[in-house]
């Protein structure tokens, strides 16, 4: 297996998945804008989207993947279906009690996340009522992420890759065709969720029929895998999780900020997911399957060199798409956003956090790709002791940060966080052994650094004066911004090129 066209290609149907999701804020926002009903929502979405990434592709995968790869690659067939099985029957068992738990206490939840609505009744009541049928969401999103987990560890990376499309699917039909015919119109983004949710399922299910493991019901708890999975997930839901938890904590902030606060980090978080996506976890997505091979096969040498081309990869897309975020923020935010309800003065709060955001971007990529290198040795002592100083430290940055910086101050202290938490990650694959360098990389970074500073330049003085942005129709600032993107990758193409770099360096295979 190829990983760098493994990656094009993961890294390929994410975009279309982020492509499809930048339609859906376009119509959020021009629906919507930025105001109380998008806060409620947001917060509603956010709960169990936050239990998603914490758990289901988080800890779950995290701890689920590396024991599955290793009964796939020392166990039989019966042996790798029965532990499918049985952790199978046991995740839906927990997640139905969640689904109905999580309904139940609907207002204590909105309460704990965003105290800060206990002061207007109808913005907590509307937010409560959206909690309650966007929850159910975790149900099914977790049982997606399972069987993710399964096609991944047989290298059937593009069927995960592109399932989370349909949500996006789901988001701009309802908001597109049937908001008027609720009362309020933002009850159907909830019951989009519902929906994305249940289609996303479905997806997957014939993918498993086709590799005979779809799961079957199988309460055995006393079955040595599941135990091992349920040993390890319990501490990695939180080594995986800091920055999931630090933005919990930072919507519990931004609750007592200016209304609109909620939204406008949220629309700047949706543009930093699309190199975190794209990139992020599609580099985990194919690192952590091989790197449990090679755990399970004691071929650290291996392991080590998969570790770096990751990194190397990472840090070839990952800086110029920082550098590229922050440069042209408010021409991506106009662009995407700035319709309807969205006013100018939104678009100008939102860059500010996306700024601030942009500043972490690469941190927030190599946690995807340091982590797995613990998960795989399924090693989740050291992530979660990293975890709880980052948390720590991110939670000084925001009361540090709020008072001059107000929102993006909340959303500078997660980029800083996650630089942190990768600093430490790095430095402990170090010290350990796990992790030795390939020659090279004093020379790689220099080249990376002067191609994005020669991108960064032709950007700067291409993209023109922020009023126009402001004032433009969409079909001038479409055209525009896709030229400026164009132009920037050409420009950091053509420049790695002439320094020396080319695609075949970075040519890597990994492990059927």
């Amino acid at each position: 297996m190829n990983l760098l066209r493994a990656l094009a290609a993961v890294s390929s149907l994410t975009m279309v998945s982020r492509v499809l999701g930048y339609a859906r804020d376009f119509f959020i926002a021009r629906l919507f804008g930025a105001g109380l009903a998008t806060d409620a929502f947001f917060v509603a979405f956010k709960i169990p989207n936050l239990l998603r990434r914490m758990f289901a592709e988080g800890a779950f995968s995290q701890a689920f993947v590396p024991i599955l790869a290793e009964y796939k690659n020392r166990a039989s067939f019966e042996d790798t279906k029965s532990l499918i099985d049985a952790i199978s029957t046991l995740l839906f068992l927990a997640l139905v009690l969640a689904a109905a738990a999580g309904m139940a206490a609907a207002p204590l939840i909105v309460y704990l996340t965003a105290p800060g609505f206990g002061s207007d009744p109808d913005k907590f009541a509307l937010t409560v009522g959206l909690l309650r049928i966007t929850f159910p969401y975790i149900l099914f999103i977790s049982l997606v992420a399972l069987s993710a987990g399964i096609l991944n560890t047989w290298n059937r990376f593009s069927v995960p890759a592109i399932t989370p499309a349909l949500l996006n699917v789901a988001f701009i039909v309802g908001a597109a065709l049937f908001a008027e015919h609720f009362d309020p119109p933002v009850l159907v983004l909830a019951w989009a969720v519902f929906a994305g949710g249940l289609l996303q399922l479905a997806l997957q299910v014939p993918f498993l029929v086709r590799l005979g493991l779809l799961p079957r019901w199988r309460l055995d708890l006393s079955h040595p895998g599941l135990r091992r999975v349920l040993l390890l997930m319990l501490p990695a839901a939180f080594g995986v999780s800091v920055s999931q938890i630090s933005l919990l904590i930072n919507q519990v902030f931004a609750s007592y900020l200016k209304t609109g606060s909620i939204s406008w980090l949220y629309y700047a978080d949706r543009l930093m997911e699309l190199p975190a996506g794209v990139l992020g976890v599609a580099v985990g997505t194919i690192l952590l399957p091989s790197l449990s091979k090679y755990h399970a096969d004691a071929n650290p040498g291996e392991y080590s060199k998969l570790l770096d081309w990751g990194l190397r990869v990472t840090v070839l897309l990952a800086v110029p798409g920082a550098v590229g975020l922050a440069v042209l923020s408010l021409p991506l935010i106009a662009m995407l956003f700035q319709y309807g309800r969205f006013t100018a003065e939104d678009a100008w709060m939102t860059r500010q956090a996306l700024i601030a955001y942009s500043v972490g971007l690469l941190g927030i990529i190599l946690v995807k790709i340091l982590a797995p290198g613990f998960y795989a040795r399924q090693n989740v002592a050291t992530p979660v002791k990293i975890g709880i100083a980052t948390l720590l430290a991110t939670q000084a940055m925001n009361l540090a940060l709020i008072g001059p910086l107000r929102h993006a101050g909340l959303a500078l202290a997660i980029g800083l966080g996650a630089c942190l938490n990768a600093a430490l990650l790095y430095h402990f694959l170090r010290k350990s052994g796990i992790y030795t360098p390939q020659p090279g990389w004093l020379a790689f970074l220099v080249k990376v650094a002067a191609a994005v500073a020669a991108m960064a330049a032709v950007l700067h003085f291409t993209m023109g004066e922020a009023a126009w942005w402001l004032v433009a129709s969409w079909q001038r600032k479409v055209p525009a911004v896709i030229g400026l993107v164009l132009l920037g990758a050409a420009c950091y193409g053509a420049s790695l090129a002439a320094l020396g770099l080319r695609p075949r360096d970075f040519s890597r295979r990994g492990v059927q």
